[in-house]
């Protein structure tokens, strides 16, 4: 086991509310969607809601339409896997189906101690950090990837 797993959020401005038919297609694979990221190697946790997903966490109290995911992995390879080569990639394309374009970085990425589930307000001040400061070992993204910390670190 190593000593850091490798946290993501991502953010979203949905189309229309959850319960929208615009959105129908979207909530109704939620279920099957999480189901496939929990059975993936490398999987460690995800947020949740009331639910088994977090459509009901309001990240921004003033959007309601604001959506957020966020989880941990034991590695950016385990993520990038599940992300971009098992059926989660087909979301990831028709991302603009249910959500509106973003003109700023929309998921961050960062290493926390195994065993750390990071709150809405942590992943939220990483994603501000890496919006306001591009890619560091605090906050990054895939393109320009940061390694764990030592395991020392960790001590």
């Amino acid at each position: 086991m190593t000593a850091f797993h490798l946290a993501q959020v991502n953010v979203g401005r949905l189309l229309a509310p959850v319960g929208d038919p615009r959105i129908d297609e979207f909530r109704g694979a939620l279920d099957r969607i999480n189901a496939l990221a929990d059975a993936q190697p490398g999987f460690v946790w995800r947020l949740t809601g009331a639910g088994n997903n977090a459509t009901d966490i309001q990240p921004d109290a003033d959007d309601p339409l604001q959506a957020i995911n966020a989880s941990v992995w034991e590695s950016i390879d385990h993520l990038a896997a599940f992300a971009y080569r098992s059926e989660h990639r087909e979301f990831v394309r028709r991302r603009l189906a249910w959500f509106h374009a973003a003109d700023e970085p929309i998921l961050a990425l960062w290493w926390v101690p195994a065993g750390h589930t990071p709150g809405v307000a942590e992943c939220l001040a990483r994603l501000a950090h890496l919006r306001a400061h591009g890619p560091t070992p605090f906050a990054f993204d895939f393109r320009q990837r940061f390694a764990a910390p030592a395991a020392e670190a960790a001590a």
